[in-house]
């Protein structure tokens, strides 16, 4: 598989003491630029409490103010050890000194990350992590890590990974979002050596933008908030400039959940797949002529990363590609669903910042991610009709584009919208390769825990991340509607 960088540079030029008892705006206008976020880090101690020989078993923080955040994750030394033990965090809401419940971060999340070999893979940079959590505006942490007990038969002492350290993300805002104001707090120490330097003039700042969204110059205007849909038909998908949807009702529960897509929406949309592909020719299954029909489906609308505020300025400059895309792989992102839409674009420039500061990646992980009201989001750079080689199914990088639907879906069911969104997004973006949402193909294994290195393995043209790696991710609720995700995805494109 032959896998190429395309510099930024010539895109741009070519268009112009623990308690332990833890238990967005029309499609032409131009964003203005975000107001760049940054990452406190504060080590975890050996508790005194643990009367374990050795190396402790026992790490923590002890409760304390620090400066605004609202993701959290634990970071270590090295990329490939494993944090093998429980993990807890407990934090303390904005301004109103209330403490949450404690809650367990994902420790095992190895599955994510860019191919074993590549270029990413090696970088200085990359470090180990758990799965990040969305815990919103916040001003007080407190941490409690314990590794899982010896096994039978073995005395070996539990251990955890050296450098433990708890990173905490502000996301930083975009035009029209309020950052929390309160107190400075601890201010800890950047993750990365040079991640949280003094921002770029606006210039820069402006020209990396410039740069990111001019390989989508065909679909958008540069900078432009969203990368609109060619859709007229009888109703319009809601619109996505402002990726907040506003048709929301409230469950029991008090979660806000969309409405999912009209009986007329779907038949609408697949009816201008059909027509799509039957005017674009190419190849598919013989049409009533005799000819070769194409099957596509219309591009739904989605928010770019200019209108999601991402920082231009993190990520690595230039862009990766793969040669082709033959399967999409669904993702949740693990970090909870306690977010609103209104919040979904701050909560992916948390993960955003973690993936690259924290984790040491070049970029966002995914390509493409889904909030609980259906809104799409451009992920990882470099274009989004393009096979912009991701960081998402450890081992099926290649060939593949991952889409990550914001929340947790192991004990909740995703909402009807984002499964719709799933279901035109990848039909949509398969069709673009000429594949078949209801199909299998072939992908070449770059090593992991499932699939050895250099094996050719039969996958569903849609999977689950557990069909890569073995991984709980996407969640048992969000894997069991793939079979429908998939028959919609067929039918979107005329199937």
């Amino acid at each position: 598989m032959r896998r190429f960088l395309a510099s930024s540079i010539g895109v741009s030029c070519a268009v112009l003491a623990l308690p332990l008892a833890p238990p967005a705006a029309a499609a032409g206008r131009v964003a203005a630029a975000a107001v760049p976020g940054s990452t406190q880090s504060f080590p975890l101690a050996p508790l005194s409490t643990s009367r374990t020989p050795g190396p402790a078993a026992e790490r923590g923080l002890a409760p304390r103010t620090v400066r605004s955040f609202s993701l959290i994750g634990v970071v270590w030394d090295d990329p490939a050890a494993q944090l093998r033990g429980q993990v807890r965090v407990r934090t303390r809401a904005h301004g109103t000194g209330q403490w949450s419940e404690w809650q367990d971060l994902e420790a095992n999340n190895q599955e994510h990350g860019p191919d074993p070999g590549t270029e990413e893979s090696h970088s200085n940079r990359m470090h180990g992590a758990t799965a990040p959590l969305w815990v919103g505006a916040s001003d007080g942490v407190q941490v409690w890590v314990r590794a899982a007990k010896a096994g039978p038969g073995t005395t070996r002492a539990p251990r955890l990974p050296e450098g433990l350290r708890v990173a905490l993300v502000d996301p930083g805002t975009r035009p029209g979002e309020d950052a929390p104001a309160g107190p400075l707090g601890d201010v800890g120490e950047p993750d990365r050596p040079g991640a949280d330097a003094p921002a770029p003039a606006a210039g820069a700042q402006a020209g990396a933008q410039t740069i990111a969204t001019a390989v989508d110059s065909a679909l958008a205007p540069l900078n432009g908030l969203k990368i609109p849909g060619p859709w007229s038909g009888p109703k319009q998908p809601k619109d996505l400039s402002d990726p907040v949807n506003p048709a929301e009702t409230t469950d029991p529960a008090g979660q806000t959940e969309p409405d999912g897509p009209s009986a007329a929406s779907t038949k609408a949309w697949a009816e201008a797949g059909t027509k799509a592909g039957t005017a674009a020719g190419g190849t598919g299954a013989p049409d009533e002529r005799g000819g070769l029909r194409q099957y596509t489906a219309p591009r739904p609308p989605i928010v770019s990363r200019s209108g999601w505020g991402a920082d231009e300025s993190l990520r690595e400059d230039d862009f990766l590609y793969t040669d082709t895309v033959k399967a999409a792989f669904v993702h949740h992102t693990a970090t909870g669903n306690n977010y609103t839409c209104a919040q979904a674009p701050s909560v992916i420039r948390g993960i955003y910042r973690y993936h690259v500061v924290s984790n040491g990646w070049r970029d966002i992980g995914y390509n493409f991610l889904v909030d609980k009201c259906g809104n799409i989001y451009e992920g990882r750079a470099g274009g989004v009709e393009k096979p912009v080689m991701g960081a998402h199914t450890l081992g099926f990088n290649g060939d593949t584009t991952g889409i990550a639907v914001i929340g947790t879906y192991s004990s909740t069911a995703p909402s009807a919208a984002a499964v719709d969104a799933l279901a035109r997004l990848t039909a949509w973006k398969l069709g673009l390769f000429g594949m078949d949402p209801r199909a299998k193909t072939y992908l070449l294994s770059a090593g992991g825990n499932l699939y050895a290195k250099g094996e050719n393995v039969r996958l569903n043209v849609i999977s689950g991340h557990r069909d890569g790696f073995a991984t709980e991710c996407p969640g048992r609720l969000l894997y069991g509607e793939l079979g429908q995700i998939r028959s919609m995805a067929a039918r979107y494109q005329g199937r």
